[in-house]
C-alpha cells in the first residue's frame, strides 16, 4: 500500500492514508515521499471527501472509514484493482509469484529489464536497494509486479494476482501459507490454478521443478511451460555454485548446455535460484547473455531481505523477511554458508498469520536448529489466534534443544527482554540473524544499541568467541 501511494502521488494525485500501526522501512519512506499517514481508523479521516479510495485487504467490513466510503457513497476498489488500472493500463505484464522468493525475485527481473534499457514499469513488495521506491511508472511496453495469492478485499476474496493481467509468469514455489485465508494446500493451489488458466496462449510460464505442487498446476497452463532448478523435467539448471566474497557464483544451463557464469551479491542456494529464474526469463524475453550476467552483478538486494543492519564490536546483525519455515531454513544456511566458522544467532517472531499457528509446529524446530543459538519471541498478538490454535513457542524450544542435544534455544516472550539478553550473552564473531515479517518492535535496532552500551562498558568488556 505504501509502494502504490507513492505510484499514485507520481501519478500528479494528492494521497493521504490510514493504518493501525505503520513502522520502519515503510513509515519513513512515506515520509520520505511527503505523503501524510493518518494514525488509526476515523470517519473524521474522509471530512475532505476524495475522489477515490483504495481499500487494502486487511481492513474489515466494519471499519469506521469502510462505513463512511459506503455511506457517502464514495467510489472506491482494490488494491489489485489499482494496480491493473493505474500501473499495467494496456502494458504487458511480467508476473513473480509464489510462497518464497517473490520479492527479490520482482525486483531482480525489474533491475534486469532496466539494465537492458527496456525502461519497465514495476511494482515491488519491498523496497529495492537500487532504485528510489518499490515502484516505477516507466516508458517501456513491460511491468514487473510482485503478483501475491492474499485475498483482494473484504469485497473480493479472490486472490490479488488474478487483476495482474499476466501474460509471462514465474512460479518460484508453492508450499501452503496464509492459513488465515485457505483451508490447507489443496486450497491454496486452486488459487493458482486460476492464475494459469489466465495466462493467454503466447504467454510463457516458468514453474521451480522443486515443488511438486508448482509442477501440478503449472499443468493448468494454456502457455508454454518452461522449467528451472534441480529436479524433473529439466529445463534451466543452476550448476557449479559457489559461495564468493558474500555473494554466490554459478553457471545457468539450459537444456544440458551452459550459457556462461553469473554472480550475484546475495546468500544463498534460494537466492540463486530466484536469480536463475530472473536468468531464464530474461533470455527468453530476448535480453543478451551479457546484459543479464551484468544485472545480477550489479544487482543490491531489497531492504530486510538478508540486510546486513550494522556490526558492533565484530558482531555483524542481519535483518530478513522470513517466516515460512523452508525461508527460515534457507536463510539460515545462507548465512552460515557465507560466514563460515562464525557462531549463528536465530532471533524468530512467529508473527504471520501461519506462522502464530500450530502448523508448522514440528517443521520450526528443525528449521531453527541450524544455528547455535536460537531465541523464539512470544506470538504477535496472540489474543487474534484462538487459543487451541496457537503456535506452542514454549514446545518449539524445547523441541529445538530435543535436537540438538543441548540447551541452545530460549523463548523470551516479551521482546523488550530480547535486546540485553543478547547482548549479555554475544560474543566477538558472532552473527545475529532476526527474523519476522513485521516490525518486530524495532528489535534489530535496540539490540545494535544494547551490543554498542555493552561495548563503551568499561566494566563489561566484550567477551571473545
Amino acid at each position: 500500500m505504501a509502494s502504490l501511494a507513492g505510484l499514485l502521488q507520481s501519478r500528479g494525485c494528492r494521497v493521504t492514508g490510514s493504518d493501525q500501526n505503520v513502522y520502519p522501512p515503510m513509515s519513513t519512506y512515506l515520509e520520505g515521499l511527503g505523503i501524510h499517514v493518518l494514525q488509526g481508523f476515523s470517519e473524521n479521516h474522509l471530512r475532505e471527501r476524495p475522489e477515490l479510495v483504495v481499500i487494502g485487504n486487511a481492513v474489515s467490513r466494519n471499519n469506521p472509514e469502510v462505513e463512511t466510503v459506503l455511506r457517502l457513497e464514495i467510489p472506491y476498489i482494490s488494491f489489485p484493482q489499482a494496480l491493473g488500472t493505474f500501473l499495467i493500463g494496456s502494458k504487458r505484464s511480467i508476473v513473480i509469484t509464489g510462497t518464497h522468493g517473490k520479492t527479490t525475485t520482482t525486483a531482480l527481473m525489474a533491475w534486469a529489464l532496466h539494465e537492458a534499457g527496456w525502461e519497465p514499469s514495476f511494482f515491488i513488495g519491498g523496497i529495492p536497494i537500487d532504485f528510489d521506491s518499490g515502484f516505477k511508472q516507466g516508458t517501456g511496453k513491460w511491468a514487473v509486479l510482485e503478483g501475491d495469492e492474499y485475498d483482494s478485499a473484504f469485497f473480493d476474496k479472490g486472490p490479488k494476482f488474478l487483476h495482474y493481467k499476466p501474460e509471462k509468469v514465474i512460479l518460484t514455489s508453492l508450499e501452503f501459507d496464509h492459513a488465515d485465508i485457505y483451508r490447507d494446500l489443496e486450497h491454496l493451489k486452486s488459487a493458482f490454478s486460476r492464475l494459469m488458466e489466465i495466462i493467454p496462449p503466447s504467454g510463457t510460464l516458468l514453474v521451480c521443478n522443486e515443488y511438486e505442487a508448482a509442477k501440478e498446476v503449472g499443468a493448468r497452463a494454456r502457455c508454454p511451460v518452461i522449467f528451472y532448478g534441480d529436479k524433473e523435467p529439466r529445463g534451466w539448471e543452476a550448476r557449479n555454485i559457489r559461495v564468493q566474497d558474500g555473494g554466490s557464483l554459478f553457471e545457468p544451463f539450459y537444456n544440458g548446455k551452459s550459457d556462461g557464469v553469473a554472480r550475484i551479491a546475495l546468500m544463498g542456494r534460494h537466492n540463486v535460484s530466484n536469480a536463475l529464474a530472473v536468468y531464464a526469463m530474461g533470455r527468453e524475453l530476448g535480453i543478451a547473455r551479457e546484459v543479464l550476467a551484468n544485472s545480477m552483478a550489479t544487482f543490491s538486494g531489497v531492504k530486510r531481505r538478508q540486510e546486513i543492519k550494522g556490526e558492533i564490536g565484530g558482531i555483524t546483525l542481519i535483518d530478513d523477511f522470513a517466516h515460512h519455515p523452508t525461508a527460515v531454513k534457507e536463510t539460515i544456511e545462507a548465512v552460515r554458508a557465507a560466514y563460515p566458522g562464525r557462531r549463528l544467532w536465530a532471533i524468530f517472531e512467529p508473527r504471520s498469520n501461519t506462522s502464530r499457528r500450530r502448523i508448522f509446529e514440528h517443521e520450526f524446530p528443525q528449521a531453527l536448529s541450524g544455528a547455535e543459538r536460537v531465541v523464539v519471541a512470544g506470538l504477535y498478538q496472540p489474543e487474534k489466534i484462538p487459543e487451541q490454535e496457537r503456535l506452542p513457542a514454549e514446545e518449539v524450544v524445547r523441541e529445538i534443544n530435543r535436537i540438538s542435544g543441548d540447551s541452545r534455544a530460549v523463548c523470551i516472550e516479551k521482546t523488550a527482554e530480547i535486546p540485553p539478553y543478547v547482548a549479555a550473552e554475544a560474543s566477538t564473531g558472532d552473527v545475529i540473524l532476526v527474523m519476522s515479517n513485521g516490525g518486530f518492535d524495532g528489535v534489530q535496532e535496540k539490540i545494535l544499541q544494547a551490543l554498542k552500551r555493552r561495548l563503551l562498558d568499561a566494566e563489561y568488556p566484550m567477551p571473545l568467541g
